[in-house]
């Protein structure tokens, strides 16, 4: 499989772009989405941040209070910005609607990037498999992109960009230009997957093999990719367990163990665990084997 692949982006920019999983994620009893039109417009919302950020949806799945969405993206800094204005506009959707002003500041949007082949496909199989957490069949609920793939991308839909700027307004619940997407719509005015995700790309990831995808989805430990995806980012492991998630990345991007890292490499992947992994400079002297000082430099931390 391809990881890093050549793309047009939204923009119009051809460029390389990478994986990244992004988790929101309501916190306490903060909730998404409480009926049918605010799933449609999470969805909706997905994609028009994706054309306002500059990156390209691979695959999602929106359920009551969070929501997990595959990018992909020229660089960490344009995933967070998608994700952070994901967060930002839907926040005003459920404060126009329901006049709740909470919403923002109890979301947490996170992203990681997705830096092997095994994390990529994991990924891809968890982000569908979410649909069980609203207690509905993987294969035919609404909120997700699982129906898109290996769906031979016969639409059948109405393009968007062939609406009058005041319906786009209205079926997309925004003011946002549209006229240059492809994206489409069903009868019942819910955007049509196979129309704005890149099925492409998760189809070679899957080597092109309809069942290797099943079975990837019938199998992914979900409990494995939750705890690696979501919720580890958002906590501060103790240093022994922080130690052996830092030793599975150098493991993985250099193929050797902390201890043999040149400070060369050290500097280079201490800013991937600091944008990625909930810690602190102590911390990361500690398990690195560097001076705080130049943890700080290496992160650009003032």
């Amino acid at each position: 499989m391809k990881r890093i692949v050549l793309r047009t982006l939204p923009s119009g920019e051809q460029a390389n772009v990478q994986p990244y999983h992004i988790s929101m994620k309501g916190l306490k009893t903060a909730i998404l989405c409480r009926d049918e039109e605010d799933y449609g417009v999470l969805v909706k919302y997905i994609a028009i941040c994706s054309h306002r950020k500059n990156v390209i949806v691979i695959i999602y799945a929106a359920v009551s209070n969070h929501c997990h969405i595959a990018v992909l993206a020229k660089s960490y800094v344009e995933a967070c910005e998608f994700a952070e204005e994901l967060k930002r506009i839907y926040a005003q959707w459920i404060h126009t609607k329901y006049r709740e002003k909470k919403l923002l500041k109890n979301v947490d949007v996170q992203a990681i990037l997705l830096d092997n082949d095994s994390y990529v496909r994991n990924a891809l199989a968890y982000i569908p498999r979410n649909a069980a957490d609203n207690g509905s069949p993987i294969d035919t609920y609404r909120w997700s992109g699982y129906r898109a793939m290996f769906s031979g991308k016969k639409t059948g839909g109405i393009p968007v960009n062939k609406y009058t700027r005041r319906e786009q307004d209205r079926i997309m619940h925004s003011r946002e230009d549209l006229k240059d997407v492809k994206w489409e719509v069903d009868g019942y005015g819910e955007l049509i997957p196979e129309s704005f995700c890149d099925v492409d790309y998760l189809e070679q990831v899957f080597n092109h093999d309809q069942a290797f995808w099943l079975r990837m989805v019938g199998g992914v430990n979900t409990a494995e990719m939750e705890e690696t995806l979501v919720e580890a980012p958002r906590r501060i492991l103790p240093d022994s367990e922080f130690y052996k998630v830092v030793a599975d990345i150098v493991d993985r991007w250099f193929k050797t163990d902390i201890g043999q890292l040149t400070t060369e490499k050290k500097k280079r992947i201490l800013p991937y665990l600091w944008r990625t992994r909930k810690t602190t400079v102590n911390q990361l002297a500690r398990v690195i084997g560097l001076d705080r000082e130049d943890v700080k430099k290496a992160i650009k931390k003032p």
